[in-house]
């Protein structure tokens, strides 16, 4: 009997006594980076024992979503695309006029409520944060007879996918009382646009393991160097060799400068030593240029530029308004068609689908300065001879100003006389 059928049969032994069909697990045990790491696989089959192989030569440990949020690169990529996406409106939209449909039930769930005990914002960061951070984010659909009342998020690490032999999908959730199967109406089902089998999003984290690693293994390198190493930066020399007892003083009376918190304080020299001081080596510098491409390196794949990241990066500065609309198209856009498309695969029926949309409102990212906006608006009012694009209303309502009649629009403005304001 071979190596892989040994390996089957104890398979098989451990669950139920069968041999189980390949399962592809969202929030598996941690991919390891490294060949020392014990991931787990459920046979010669599982497309992870071939990940495994490939990345025995790495260098950066395991690395968890969990574990990946301590780096602060990390954090600030999810919690940027994260809050962004749970601060933007999601309405659900008449197709044909683009009005708000705020009298299907579904339009309250998306934009006020989801759940009894999170709001849209909450809802939508954790479910943006999931899909970043595992490639899939869970929620399951609460309905009343037809009507969608509640959409409940669900821990990926619970949840594990299976494409059946009809293609539709079902989703086995471990909970304290055991494993319960759904169906693929009852999941809202958000993830990552790339993927290996077409159902599953690729995690971020796991996809930049080794480089994410990296970065954890150079913070604790830092921190130990500040804890224990000696922060003088100087050298000793002496003319002979120190004696026994003299070499016992100056260990005592450098053990007392060990530690960030002791740096400046003198050293009692022995026997006619010198003190010198050394300069910062090479290999200091590297360590500080490889922290930096770290940074560069970890916020590549979840598309945040450098300058959201605190970077020193000071040619911005009045392209600041190019910046954000950069990140909306190349790092914002892409999610929200996810959510989108989501929505639409999950929430809607197919004769909703046809009457209705769900739609992010990315005006307040996408918006320049103060004059550029009155300047836009002043043409699509129809100022110098233009035609008219725009009406008022829409005006106000882009710098969410109070929204008066037309009839009454030049009673509330009041008229100019003599440069000075009188009202109509």
């Amino acid at each position: 009997m071979g190596l892989f059928n040994l390996w089957r049969g104890a398979s098989a032994s451990a669950h139920t006594g069968r041999i189980e069909p390949v399962i592809s697990s969202i929030d598996a045990p941690p991919v390891q980076a490294m060949s020392t790491g014990h991931a787990k696989v459920f046979g010669p089959d599982d497309p992870r024992l071939l990940e495994i192989i490939r990345e025995g030569g790495g260098v950066s440990p395991a690395v968890t979503p969990k574990q990946a949020l301590r780096n602060t690169t990390v954090m600030r990529c999810v919690s940027l695309i994260s809050f962004s996406i749970g601060m933007l409106p999601l309405h659900l939209q008449n197709k044909a006029d683009k009005t708000k449909a705020d009298d299907h039930p579904l339009f309250r769930v998306l934009h006020r409520k989801p759940n009894p005990w999170q709001t849209a914002y909450e809802f939508r960061s954790i479910m943006q944060q999931r899909a970043l951070t595992h490639g899939d984010a869970f929620a399951l659909i609460i309905r009343t007879g037809p009507k969608i009342v509640a959409l409940i998020p669900l821990d990926p690490a619970s949840v594990t996918v299976r494409q059946n032999a009809d293609w539709s999908l079902t989703y086995f959730v471990t909970t304290p009382k055991g494993q319960k199967s759904f169906g693929q109406r009852e999941v809202f089902h958000l993830r990552y646009g790339l993927s290996e089998n077409g159902y599953t999003g690729l995690s971020l984290v796991r996809q930049g393991a080794e480089a994410i690693g990296l970065a954890l293994q150079a913070e604790v390198a830092s921190a130990r160097i500040f804890k224990q190493g000696v922060m003088a930066g100087l050298t000793l020399e002496h003319p002979s060799k120190l004696t026994p007892e003299a070499y016992r003083r100056l260990q005592e009376s450098l053990a007392t400068r060990e530690g960030a918190e002791n740096a400046g304080r003198s050293v009692v020299l022995e026997e006619g030593m010198k003190l010198g001081t050394a300069a910062n080596s090479a290999r200091d510098s590297q360590t500080v240029e490889q922290r930096k491409m770290q940074i560069e390196e970890i916020a590549r794949p979840f598309g945040v530029p450098r300058p959201l990241l605190g970077m020193d990066d000071t040619s911005w500065g009045s392209g600041i308004d190019v910046l954000g609309q950069m990140f909306v198209q190349y790092g914002l856009n892409p999610w929200f068609e996810a959510w989108q498309q989501a929505i639409e695969r999950d929430l809607l029926t197919d004769a909703e689908a046809d009457v209705y949309q769900a739609k992010f409102n990315p005006g307040g990212l996408l918006r320049g300065s103060l004059s550029a906006q009155m300047d836009f608006w002043t043409k699509a009012l129809g100022s110098g001879g233009q035609h008219p694009i725009a009406t008022p209303e829409e005006a106000r309502e882009s710098f969410d100003w109070q929204r008066i009649d037309r009839k009454e629009l030049p009673a509330q403005l009041g008229s100019q006389k003599g440069g000075s304001h009188v009202a109509a």
